[in-house]
């Protein structure tokens, strides 16, 4: 499912529910804005239960105000689920959701009603955000997210790189069971990972 899909039906919700009024989307301009994603970083090897850093770093490449920047995080998961997490199939669950990662602390003031949906507000043209994503994977095996940039929430500013490309992209992600290799550092008595230690 597209961010925008994602986004409108969280948006047809929203609206169901709060008998009537004016449109939450009334007030976001419609059309296309141009936007660079100059950094998309996730860790392609990871560990249970060992912290990761998404970091998807968007520039306003157009020379109008983008009305809310925000970026959705998807899973490409045939059995559906949504950014972090996943469905189970197993019978009987009250919810079948199960999580991927754990989001110890997703974009800071970034948070909205929309599932794995994160907005930062309007940026000016030429400025950029930096949403930011601390995450704890707790399954392991290959995983696929897919992330896409919008300039709203409502599905009505809608976002594309210079050359016309929907400004989105994926994080293959390999997360290994086995515990990480750790080292006690001499100097300081801290139990270190032996990735850190080489740095």
């Amino acid at each position: 499912m597209l961010a925008t899909s994602v986004a409108a039906v969280a948006a047809a919700g929203v609206l169901a529910g709060c008998g009537g009024g004016e449109r939450q989307d009334a007030n976001e301009p419609s059309g296309m804005f141009k936007v660079d994603v100059t950094k998309a970083s996730f860790p392609k090897r990871q560990r249970l239960s060992d912290s990761a850093v998404m970091r998807i770093v968007v520039r306003n490449a157009d020379t109008r105000e983008i009305p809310n920047v925000a970026v959705s995080i998807l899973s490409d998961d045939p059995k559906g689920g949504g950014g972090f997490s996943t469905r189970s199939e197993a019978p009987g669950l009250a919810d079948p959701t199960r999580q991927l990662w754990i989001v110890d602390r997703g974009p800071r003031g970034g948070d909205t009603a929309y599932v794995s949906t994160w907005a930062l507000g309007r940026l000016a043209a030429g400025r950029s955000r930096t949403f930011e994503w601390h995450v704890t994977p707790v399954v392991a095996g290959s995983h696929m997210l897919r992330w896409r940039v919008a300039a709203g929430l409502n599905g009505k500013a809608r976002a594309q790189t210079k050359d016309g490309q929907e400004a989105a992209g994926t994080f293959p992600v390999s997360v290994s069971s086995e515990p990480a290799a750790v080292t006690v550092d001499p100097k300081t008595g801290d139990v270190v990972s032996a990735t850190d230690a080489a740095n």
